[in-house]
């Protein structure tokens, strides 16, 4: 269900340009997403078609121009989308992906208490953890990225929201590294530049498409991993960019980058209620972009 919030965000004066000029890094300023802005909650996209997604926006990268948009103007808890701007401070601190971290304790979702096949006392490589991030929104993994990297998790999340504000991210805020937390907000046009930023890492490119991976946790026992997006198992869609997420506040989200009608297109869809409306949503944004429909598995 949705939440229901009282107050608009307040953001000053805004660039009239869609993808205007990057944004200065302001580690301390976060105010802007202090509060949520409250979508209006329609049946049909702006330009018609109807997407149950309550927020979209699609919009060729190639012209910026915007193909669909339904509620655009509003701000959003992001869920596990979060995992794609951990990635990105990850990608370029230059840290050795090679070294080994180990899950502990201070890993375990104390946030929504979800579970883990990531067991504690779990040895991997920074490398591996980054995969399980990205592909299988493993939050075990993507918590350790952030506590072991230098200064630790708080020196992390400061570098998660200079890094937003660096690639033009003015309407976001994050407060940890995995999605967990509905505090982690974003607007569509915001999750674009993201997208954007992190096509730009081949690295991301290849473990947010990548399809399975097995790891040997600490109880001795192999774990195989998915991507969370079954869009990356069809062949129809050529997917560069692909990240989902869901906690209750959120609901399911997906942002891609895909080429459609030549065309590489940034996806975003949040709040789809069911599990499947984000993947029957991205192909009818596909239906309304190209006129045909892919098959769905």
């Amino acid at each position: 269900m949705l939440y229901s919030f009282t107050k608009r965000l307040c953001f000053g004066t805004l660039c009239a340009l869609f993808l205007g000029s990057t944004a200065q890094a302001q580690e301390d300023n976060l105010s802007g997403a202090d509060d949520l802005t409250p979508a209006k909650v329609v049946g049909f996209a702006e330009n018609g078609g109807q997407i149950n997604s309550e927020v979209a926006l699609v919009m060729s990268l190639d012209d910026n121009h915007i193909h669909y948009s339904k509620n655009m103007n509003t701000v959003r808890p992001i869920a596990s989308i979060s995992k794609l701007m951990t990635a990105l401070v990850i990608t370029r601190s230059k840290v050795n992906l090679d070294e080994i971290i180990t899950i502990t304790s201070d890993d375990i979702d104390r946030v929504k208490n979800s579970s883990s096949r990531l067991s504690v006392g779990t040895s991997l490589t920074r490398r591996e953890a980054l995969l399980l991030a990205l592909m299988s929104s493993e939050n075990r993994a993507a918590h350790a990225l952030a506590r072991t990297y230098p200064g630790g998790l708080s020196a992390f999340v400061r570098e998660m929201n200079v890094m937003a504000r660096n690639i033009g991210m003015t309407r976001s805020r994050f407060v940890e590294p995995t999605g967990l937390s509905p505090l982690n907000v974003a607007s569509p046009q915001d999750l674009v530049r993201l997208l954007q930023a992190t096509a730009k890492e081949k690295l991301i490119h290849q473990f947010s498409t990548s399809d399975d991976y097995s790891i040997v946790t600490s109880n001795g026992r192999p774990q195989q991993y998915r991507n969370t997006n079954r869009l990356v198992r069809n062949n129809d869609w050529k997917i560069n960019i692909s990240k989902t997420g869901y906690i209750r506040e959120a609901g399911n989200c997906l942002v891609m980058i895909s080429k459609v009608e030549g065309k590489e297109m940034a996806i975003v869809l949040l709040n789809a209620q069911g599990g499947v409306t984000r993947f029957a949503d991205a192909v009818r944004v596909r239906h309304i972009v190209q006129n045909d429909y892919p098959s769905l598995y």
